[in-house]
């Protein structure tokens, strides 16, 4: 039986000469013209294309930071539960670690415990904030409705 290894070299080695052989096999077309890579149109296509996609990575990114979907993990142990802005760049935030809920302040250079809890807070599903789906569903149906 032949080795895997073997064979993934064999399937390579295959598919280079047949797309050799093929590249071969075209007959060359004289009357379409070759565009230089170096073309004014070749460099604005290049440069358009670049900014679309650092564009999406950068609103992508964004989004995912406005959302609060990326955050890191602490092996489950610590969660946060919510947080409210208190201004343009302070926070409060409650945070459950294990059994215990602390309620945090966080400014910039500076994250203090505000308070202990000493009866953890409800926290259930009711409360939590409809999903990017539900609000876009609920905008497009007042939508509609304002139309008929």
């Amino acid at each position: 039986m032949i080795s895997r290894r073997t064979r993934k070299r064999f399937l390579f080695a295959a598919a280079v000469a047949c797309s050799s052989l093929a590249t071969a096999a075209e007959p060359t077309a004289t009357s379409s013209p070759v565009q230089d890579p170096l073309a004014m149109t070749s460099l604005w296509q290049l440069t358009l294309g670049m900014i679309a996609v650092l564009g999406l990575i950068m609103g992508l990114a964004w989004l995912l930071k406005r959302t609060g979907r990326f955050q890191a993990t602490a092996g489950g142990g610590l969660r946060v539960l919510g947080g409210l802005s208190m201004g343009a760049r302070e926070r409060v935030v409650l945070l459950q670690v294990g059994d215990t809920q602390l309620l945090v302040g966080v400014a910039p250079g500076r994250v203090q415990t505000l308070h202990v809890l000493e009866q953890a807070l409800e926290t259930g599903r009711a409360e939590a904030p409809a999903g990017f789906s539900e609000q876009l569903g609920r905008l497009l149906n007042k939508g509609q409705e304002k139309a008929s």
